[in-house]
C-alpha cells in the first residue's frame, strides 16, 4: 500500500528537522527570580489582591471545562498520554512492539483470556460469511459511485492528509498538545503496518478479486507474488487497520466534543467498509483490521486501561 511507504518516509523527514522549539515545550528554561527591593515592597492590602487574582487564575487553569478542550489548553502537565517526541519515537516503538509480540504469552498465562476469545470468536463467524458476502459484491453494481469515491487512492491521500494537516496547525498555532497527538498516531500507524505487514506474509491469503471461480474458501496461502515488506496476504486489511489507529488516536485524545470521536470511527469504518465492495478484501479482513487497530492504538500506544467513546467509559 502507498500510505505506508509515504508515512515512513514522512515520518524519516520529521525526523531530519530542528526539534529544539517542540522540545522546549517539555523543558521550559528556568526564568531567573528579580531580587526584591525592600523599598518596593507590597503593603498588606496589595498583597491580598495578589492572593485573590492567583487563586482565581489557578482556579481558572483547572476548569473542567476548559480541561476538556486539550487543544485550547495545551500544556505539557495535562498531557494524559506518554511523553512524545521524534526523539523518542523509535524507542517507544521498539517497546511498543515488544509488548505486541509478547501478547500470546500473556494470553497463554491467562491474561485478556476473555477479550481474546471474543475477538477469535467474532472474527471466525466473519470468516464464515466471507464466501457469502464476496460473491455478493462481485455481482453487484450498487457501490459504483462509492467506489469511485472511496477507492484505495483516495481513501490513502486522506489517511496522509489529515494527519498532516493537523501537524501543521500545531506547529503554526504552538500547540504541543496536538503535534504530540500527530506523533502518537504516527506512532501507532508503524505499529499497526509492522505486524500488518508480518501477518500477511504468514497467511498469504488472496484477495477477493484474485479468487477464481467464486471458491473463496480455497484463498489462504495461496499467493506467491507481491512484496515481502508491504506483505502479500490480504488479512488484516492495510488501509482498515491505519484507518482505526488514526480515529482511536484522535477519539481518546479529543474526546470532547463529541463529534470529534464520532467523525473519526465514522470516517474509519467508511473507509474499512469500502474495501470489501472494492473486492479488495473479505469481511473478516476489515473486521480484524478494526479491531487490532483499535487496540494498538488505545492499549499499546496510549496505555489506556479503560476504552472510552462519547464520553462513557469502560474497563475491559
Amino acid at each position: 500500500m502507498k500510505f505506508r511507504c509515504l508515512c515512513l518516509l514522512f515520518l524519516a523527514l520529521g525526523l531530519m528537522q530542528h526539534c529544539a522549539a517542540q522540545d522546549s515545550v517539555d523543558d521550559p528554561p528556568n526564568a531567573e527570580p528579580a531580587a526584591a527591593s525592600p523599598a518596593s515592597a507590597p503593603d498588606a492590602s496589595t498583597k491580598d489582591a495578589s492572593t485573590l487574582d492567583a487563586s482565581i487564575k489557578d482556579a481558572s487553569l483547572t476548569d473542567p471545562a476548559e480541561l476538556s478542550r486539550p487543544w485550547e489548553v495545551a500544556r505539557p502537565d495535562q498531557d494524559p498520554d506518554r511523553k512524545v517526541s521524534w526523539k523518542r519515537l523509535v524507542p517507544n516503538m521498539a517497546r511498543d512492539q515488544k509488548q505486541m509480540w509478547l501478547f500470546p504469552l500473556s494470553v497463554a498465562h491467562g491474561q485478556h483470556l476473555l477479550p481474546t476469545l471474543a475477538f477469535v470468536g467474532a472474527t471466525a463467524t466473519f470468516m464464515a460469511m466471507d464466501a457469502h458476502n464476496a460473491t455478493y459484491f462481485r455481482h453487484t453494481s450498487a457501490y459504483k459511485g462509492f467506489n469511485n469515491a472511496f477507492s484505495g487512492r483516495n481513501t490513502s491521500i486522506l489517511m496522509e492528509a489529515l494527519p498532516t494537516i493537523m501537524y501543521g496547525v500545531g506547529l503554526a498555532r504552538k500547540d504541543s498538545y496536538m503535534q504530540h497527538t500527530f506523533l502518537l498516531a504516527g506512532e501507532a500507524v508503524l505499529d499497526s503496518e509492522i505486524l500488518t505487514s508480518v501477518m500477511k506474509d504468514i497467511d498469504r491469503r488472496l484477495l477477493p478479486g484474485e479468487v477464481l471461480n467464486e471458491n473463496f474458501s480455497e484463498s489462504w496461502f495461496r499467493k506467491t507474488d507481491g512484496s515481502l515488506v508491504k506483505g502479500r496476504g490480504s488479512f488484516p486489511s492495510g488501509h482498515g487497520i491505519v484507518a482505526f489507529s488514526l480515529a482511536t488516536v484522535i477519539a481518546d485524545r479529543y474526546p470532547n466534543p463529541r463529534w470529534i470521536p464520532w467523525t473519526a470511527y465514522g470516517f474509519a469504518s467508511l473507509v474499512t467498509f469500502s474495501r470489501l465492495p472494492l473486492q479488495a478484501h473479505f469481511s473478516s479482513d476489515a473486521f480484524a483490521a478494526a479491531v487490532l487497530g483499535y487496540v494498538i492504538a488505545h492499549y499499546v500506544v496510549l496505555h489506556r486501561t479503560r476504552t472510552s467513546f462519547g464520553g462513557r467509559r469502560f474497563r475491559l
